[in-house]
């Protein structure tokens, strides 16, 4: 038996999300065919035959904003309590990245300092866009700083871009567009010099960074040239100072190519269940175990987790870990 695995990207569904969601319109969330089952019972027994000790739980796309500011406010409120009840319930199994009601700063601002504050919140989820403002705007700064303040951990996940429509073609937008608006989020931030201003807080980029391992060389070069971005750190830099979970990566696949931008030391595990059906996170975790590039994932990226979350004490010896 092996220290169980740290799986920073799961996501829980609760009944009362699914309902505000569709009754917002969300009846196929981001074109995927239907919502996903979720229940602890099943998380738990997930978790034990694949030697997850420990998982953070977070809201996935579409965020907990469906138009209304108050709406927003009560469901990230549900949802951030919900999470830290199944982590006192579960002692040392769960913890959860916090929902804040973006774009509503001021909502934000409040239920990030309730769920830091109040419920032991190990991070933020932000989502690639609020209704289409992206991450670099500058109406966000008030959240980096306070992020920044307390050297918070934010979890950048992946949403439908605001044009979606016209570009996804009616197919499933999990299927190319996350990978793109998670590039499209990231540049910002790095061209906006976010990364730069508020180097305390500690960003998880999902997906293995998707596309951006590839396009690291044509953002330096748009940088060079610009003389308005010029004087920003170089882009490869800031890249390798950001965290990727591995989450619904083709291994061995990528892996060289991320581990040419971010090293190892910022390698993470992510399952991405619910919405990854629980026969694939096994097989993409069989897939890690087989794969020469991905030598000893298990103790890395465990070890990469505790260092930047900080739970040495909660990462027990699950029973199905190597």
């Amino acid at each position: 038996m092996g220290t169980g695995l740290i799986d920073v990207h799961t996501h829980f569904v609760l009944p009362e999300y699914v309902a505000a969601a569709e009754r917002a319109g969300h009846l196929r969330p981001d074109g995927m065919p239907g919502w996903p089952r979720w229940s602890v019972l099943r998380q738990l027994q997930l978790m034990d035959r694949n030697g997850i000790a420990r998982s953070i739980l977070s809201v996935s796309s579409p965020g907990v904003h469906f138009g209304d500011d108050f709406r927003a406010q009560v469901l990230a409120r549900r949802m951030n309590e919900a999470a830290a009840e199944l982590g006192r319930d579960h002692p040392g199994r769960f913890g959860f990245f916090a929902s804040l009601p973006l774009p509503d700063l001021d909502g934000a601002l409040a239920e990030l300092d309730h769920a830091f504050d109040e419920l032991q919140a190990d991070g933020v989820v932000l989502n690639s866009n609020a209704a289409g403002q992206y991450p670099g705007d500058p109406a966000w700064e008030q959240l980096w700083r306070t992020l920044d303040r307390r050297s918070a951990v934010v979890f950048l996940h992946p949403t439908s871009p605001p044009q979606w429509r016209q570009v996804s073609l009616d197919r499933p937008r999990p299927m190319i567009e996350f990978l793109f608006d998670s590039a499209r989020a990231v540049t910002d931030l790095v061209l906006t010099g976010v990364f730069t201003r508020y180097p305390r807080i500690r960003f998880i980029v999902t997906h293995a960074g998707g596309v951006l391992p590839l396009l690291c060389d044509r953002l330096e070069s748009f940088r060079d040239t610009l003389a308005p971005m010029s004087n920003l750190p170089s882009v490869s830099g800031q890249l390798k100072d950001l965290w990727y979970d591995v989450a619904g990566t083709p291994v061995p696949n990528q892996l060289p190519a991320l581990q040419a931008v971010a090293g190892t030391d910022h390698l993470l595990y992510g399952s991405d269940h619910c919405f990854t059906p629980a026969e694939a996170v096994a097989d993409q975790i069989a897939a890690l175990d087989g794969s020469t590039a991905a030598d000893g994932w298990r103790d890395r990226t465990t070890a990469n987790a505790v260092r930047l979350l900080g739970r040495v004490q909660d990462v027990k010896r699950s029973p199905g870990g190597r």
